[in-house]
């Protein structure tokens, strides 16, 4: 199934049905009154978290969703039906943002979740709420109101606690898969991820995290270049970074310049994000010959300047693995420690995850107006028609 983490859709809820103007006709009752019953409210629109989702490639197909409008009263005070609310199911990690004023409505974070997002029509009301002791035959009735219309932006972000950085082919995927039981494709070409994958590392009983790989990254990711930067938004909820490098890089680059292009490329999407806790991690060590091993990282090391944890692994063989996944356990949980015990940490923290998605959001939506611009400058480019721009050249050939 394609993955598509965005998504625009419309939604309008229903109408009001409208008050009914009548009086009572019965036969032997004489001045019978006023009986008009009020219409139904319409249905609202809601947005519902759904664990069975993990894509937003439903909206990419229909994008307008209705919901059902109220019926009109009727006589002998009968009021008319409700219209039905219409749910939309969504996946976990849905961010809902109105695309008009741009402001946030909610984040779904748990399955389950539930989120108004268009509110339905109030009924009209009929001739009998009019009647009074000096109008006993009213003739007023009421319109039910329209319902809610907005124009929404779907955007998915995967809920993780750990996020993996670094190039293509740097042992992301083939890492998570030694960790965890997820499957992520692996081959020995670049750009083998296409969409972020999740794993859960279970380090022991009652003790597990969420890791989440990525598609890697380039140097000039920024301006579109390979993947371009727009899955780096998936990396927002997370809390710790595992910054993965190929010791080893088959085509001959440093290292170190290659963790410096990745960090460049974080601070151009999210400077909040490249704040986030990051750690070193050296993969592919057994490519190094194991007298040279200890020198090889500590020059890598040396030439960035690094000044926090870092690690050996192998991914491909799992040397190393397990100290990291229980350092990683054991950072999370003294982290959601003292966030319990703080309610000042727990509310800075979702402060600076509020600037990484409104950071993200304006970096993502200024790639976009880029293309756009671009696109729209090569159709500039082929407006210039001549009459001979559709010529056939004729060679005529001796037979």
């Amino acid at each position: 199934m394609k993955f598509v983490d965005e998504a625009t859709i419309i939604v309008e809820a229903g109408k009001g049905g409208h008050g009914c103007l009548s009086f009572r006709r019965e036969k032997y009752v004489p001045k019978g009154g006023p009986d008009g019953g009020d219409g139904g409210d319409g249905g609202s629109v809601y947005l519902e978290a759904d664990s069975a989702l993990n894509t937003l490639i439903d909206y990419r197909f229909q994008r307008r969703f209705k919901a059902q409008n109220g019926e009109p009263g009727a006589g002998r005070n009968c009021t008319g039906n409700k219209g039905e609310d219409l749910v939309l199911p969504v996946p976990v990690g849905t961010t809902v943002v109105d695309m008009d004023t741009h402001e946030v409505l909610g984040d779904l974070t748990h399955a389950g979740d539930r989120l108004k997002v268009a509110q339905a029509g109030f009924h009209g009301l009929g001739n009998t709420r009019f009647k009074s002791s000096i109008n006993r035959a009213p003739r007023q009735t009421s319109k039910g109101s329209d319902g809610e219309l907005r124009n929404l932006r779907l955007e998915l972000k995967v809920l993780a606690d750990v996020g993996l950085l670094g190039m293509p082919n740097a042992g992301k995927s083939t890492f998570i898969r030694a960790v965890s039981a997820a499957r992520p494709k692996v081959a020995d070409y670049p750009f083998t991820t296409l969409v972020p994958n999740l794993g859960v590392v279970s380090v022991q009983a009652h003790q597990s995290f969420v890791i989440a790989d990525i598609p890697g990254l380039i140097e000039g990711a920024a301006e579109g270049a390979g993947l371009g930067i727009r899955f780096l938004k998936h990396l927002v909820r997370t809390r710790l970074l595992l910054h993965l490098v190929d010791v080893a890089p088959f085509d001959g680059s440093s290292p170190a310049q290659n963790v410096r292009a990745i960090e460049h490329e974080l601070e151009k999407f999210s400077e909040t994000l490249a704040d986030r806790e990051r750690w070193l991690v050296l993969n592919k060590v057994d490519m190094v010959p194991e007298p040279d091993r200890d020198a090889h990282c500590q020059a890598i090391v040396d030439e960035l300047g690094w000044q926090g944890p870092v690690f050996r692994i192998s991914a491909l063989s799992g040397e190393g693995a397990k100290p990291l996944v229980q350092a990683v356990m054991r950072w999370i949980e003294e982290q959601a420690e003292e966030e319990a015990q703080n309610p000042e940490v727990a509310e800075r923290e979702a402060a600076r995850r509020r600037r990484m998605d409104e950071e993200a959001r304006a970096r993502i939506e200024a790639e976009r107006q880029a293309r756009r611009a671009a696109r729209a400058a090569d159709d500039d480019d082929d407006d210039d028609f001549d009459d001979d721009d559709y010529d056939v050249e004729v060679v005529y050939a001796p037979e």
